[in-house]
């Protein structure tokens, strides 16, 4: 009797261990606004160094190839959450209203189980849906004592934003949120966009170095189209003296900058020490008197050397994040991914912002660990865009992957147990007339190829062949030589375009309603 209880036993308990399903990671998903991959130093440009974003990669795996379907912060935000194209989120522009009613990767997840936090930039108005915590950043958020919006209440803290982000992660992390739930969290930061207002403890980093520009920092854009040529964000040329290069005063025509006001919003003793930094580096520029070619590649230092700086207080919260993982044994069982909304310029065609999509814009950073699957080391070169991430997230967590999601998981690419996947990707741009003047367009892009087209006040095609011409110098729409490419790439497109949905009816829906909302 004995023995066959013992049976019986340890049968169920057999029985039990094969019903009980796997233990759900928890999820760690980090975005910077506007981060090149240029300036992530494991992709090998070296112009920064940034040891704990690279650690992820020398850990788990980095993605080559990985692009954004539309180069713009709030609209690549919404394609993340939904995992669907803009024009049908309908999150198209930084104007439009972002519906939160909407389905999104959080809410699945929320409702499967997981405690889910929603920490700094999101960049999209209203109250966020899907999120059990939620401390963000109303609109573009200030580098200095910003204010939060935390579960509804407005509140502001002094000190630099960066910090202060992986701060109120770290809090969470370890004081708020169920510990005996999976958990969710997205710790997205606010640098390194637009003004570029660095930790205090950064200020004169790089001061001693001097960048060389990108050999097409001098651009004509004899080999590009109508587009290139009349937007409005060339570093020498529409960056501005106050807000972007720091200036107190212009030194071209003495008046006072919009800068003046950006410092009212820094304590007394912040306003001392950025002026203590930027006064003697101002007033040696002034003592140059440079002109011409000299003075775009001083302009483009500084800007270069301010943009990476922020980038720095960056890649500190992202160690102290790792840092937390490891020391609290929750490393093997969290996936993390690093990645920014979209790509930036980095003096290439000579320009800064993104929005085109040229390659620096289009392509943007991704790097991930999950030592449960993800072998360290591990290159990913398959066309991998933000469109894939919450489908991802839903694969991992052992849910269901909704079917109108536009997306795919990558998950059998990164642990290499499949090869299967796209061979091209679709893009749309939209906000236009608008700052910067970027016209809008749509294209295709397969490994080698690119196709655009741009509309609304212009009717014209560009084609570039990325592996002849990577910086895209050299429009090949209409040489004979790729007729029989050029022919193919209208055949992607067509078939891209059907597939996602697009359609010239909604581009026209899109206008009307943009341009309604710029009236109001």
């Amino acid at each position: 009797m004995y023995k066959l209880l013992k049976l019986l036993i340890i049968s169920s308990f057999i029985v039990l261990s094969c019903n009980k399903k796997p233990k759900q990671p928890n999820i760690i998903f980090i975005m910077s606004d506007d981060h090149a991959f240029q300036a992530v130093s494991a992709y090998g440009h070296n112009l920064n160094n940034t040891p704990n974003i690279d650690r992820i990669a020398k850990e788990g795996a980095i993605f080559n190839n990985g692009f954004v379907t539309n180069s713009i912060c709030a609209p690549s935000r919404a394609v993340m959450l939904t995992g669907k194209h803009s024009f049908i989120n309908g999150k198209v522009d930084n104007i439009q209203p972002f519906n939160w009613n909407q389905p999104n990767f959080s809410k699945n997840l929320q409702d499967g189980g997981y405690e889910t936090a929603l920490i700094g930039k999101i960049h999209l108005r209203g109250a966020p849906q899907g999120f059990n915590h939620w401390s963000v950043l109303p609109g573009q958020g200030h580098y200095y004592n910003p204010k939060f919006i935390k579960n509804g209440d407005t509140i502001q803290i002094e000190g630099h934003v960066s910090p202060i982000t992986t701060n109120m992660t770290l809090d969470w992390l370890k004081n708020i949120r169920d510990k005996n739930k999976p958990f969710l969290l997205l710790y997205h930061q606010k640098a390194p966009h637009r003004n570029w207002m660095t930790e205090e403890k950064y200020l004169t980093l790089f001061d001693d170095k001097t960048f060389n520009p990108p050999s097409n920092y001098f651009d004509n854009y004899d080999g590009m189209g109508t587009a290139a040529k009349e937007q409005e964000m060339e570093i020498d040329g529409h960056a501005m003296w106050g807000h972007d290069f720091k200036f107190l005063i212009n030194p071209i025509t003495g008046k006072k900058t919009n800068f003046n006001r950006e410092l009212k919003r820094l304590t007394e003793k912040q306003r001392e020490k950025w002026l203590a930094s930027y006064t003697p580096k101002n007033d040696a520029f002034r003592e140059l008197k440079l002109e011409g070619k000299e003075l775009g590649i001083w302009k483009f230092n500084r800007y270069l050397k301010d943009y990476l700086r922020t980038i720095q207080s960056v890649d500190d919260g992202v160690g102290e994040v790792l840092n937390y993982l490891d020391e609290n044994n929750l490393t093997e069982n969290t996936i993390v991914i690093y990645t920014s909304d979209q790509g930036f310029y980095l003096g290439e065609h000579g320009w800064f912002d993104k929005r085109f999509m040229y390659e620096e814009s289009l392509r943007t950073p991704i790097l991930m660990r999950y030592p449960k699957e993800i072998k360290a080391g591990i290159e990913v070169n398959e066309l991998i865009q933000n469109l894939d991430f919450a489908p991802t997230f839903l694969d991992y967590a052992g849910l269901d992957i909704p079917k109108d999601l536009q997306g795919k998981s990558f998950r059998n690419i990164v642990n290499e147990n499949s090869s299967e996947w796209r061979d091209a990707i679709y893009y749309t741009y939209y906000e236009y007339p608008s700052v910067h003047m970027v016209k809008r367009h749509y294209g295709v892009r397969t490994d080698r190829y690119k196709l655009m087209h741009f509309y609304y006040d212009i009717d014209e095609w560009e084609m570039y062949d990325l592996q002849e011409d990577p910086s895209e110098m050299n429009n090949v729409y209409n040489n004979p030589k790729y007729s029989d490419i050029r022919d193919m790439m209208h055949t992607r497109l067509v078939e891209m375009r059907d597939k996602y949905g697009d359609t010239d009816e909604l581009n026209q829906m899109h206008l009307n309603r943009y341009l309604s909302a710029r009236k109001k």
